[in-house]
């Protein structure tokens, strides 16, 4: 059986990841979501146990010490992690499963899963990046400006990635990240049992 993949999507603040994550899921559902854990308070209309498991920081720091995460880091004064849900056991499955985390947390994973497919996802323009963090009206102007301070260097990071798409609009994004995963599923090192033929000529 062929192992299933470990995608993981990462890019700068505003970048979009979210909603692009949203239309993927929706179009793939054989693709599982791996749902993070935070330390940071819910947004509106986000659902402990849906877009993220909730927790304070005590409870954070007693899944740190249990083992509980596959990576975890501090951004923006919040902890974010991945849980290990028996992640490794449902790729052994053939599951793929989705992991939309920070450039922290998404090199942390590569260091322990270079299989993976890791997918970088860019604005268009730095100005439009400022202007979706804008929209959201979550920032003062001090708060806004070390996020694009930081969403410059978290883009330098990007290099470090398997792929690059540019968020232009949802549905191109996700039809490159489809393409991107038709390829990955076609490689010859994910697909060595097929060329194992009994018998002969």
């Amino acid at each position: 059986m062929q192992k299933g993949l470990l995608i993981v999507i990462s890019g700068a603040s505003g970048t979009g990841k979210g909603t692009v994550c949203k239309k993927l899921l929706a179009d793939l559902p054989e693709v599982a979501y791996s749902i993070s854990a935070t330390t940071r308070n819910p947004r509106s209309g986000e659902v402990d146990g849906r877009e993220y498991y909730f927790l304070n920081v005590s409870e954070f720091k007693t899944w740190i010490s249990e083992g509980k995460f596959l990576e975890y880091a501090e951004v923006y004064g919040n902890f974010y992690g991945t849980p290990l849900n028996k992640i490794e056991e449902r790729l052994n499955r053939g599951e793929d499963i989705l992991l939309e985390i920070d450039v922290q947390g998404a090199l942390n994973v590569k260091r322990k899963c270079p299989e993976g497919v890791y997918i970088f996802l860019l604005p268009p323009s730095l100005e439009e990046l400022k202007s979706r963090i804008e929209g959201r009206g979550t920032e003062n102007p001090e708060s806004l400006s070390r996020r694009l301070k930081n969403a410059v260097a978290e883009i330098k990071i990007g290099l470090q990635y398997d792929y690059v798409v540019v968020n232009d609009t949802i549905d191109n994004a996700v039809a490159q990240i489809k393409a991107i995963l038709t390829a990955e599923r076609c490689k010859v090192a994910r697909n060595a049992d097929k060329f194992e033929f009994e018998g002969g000529f």
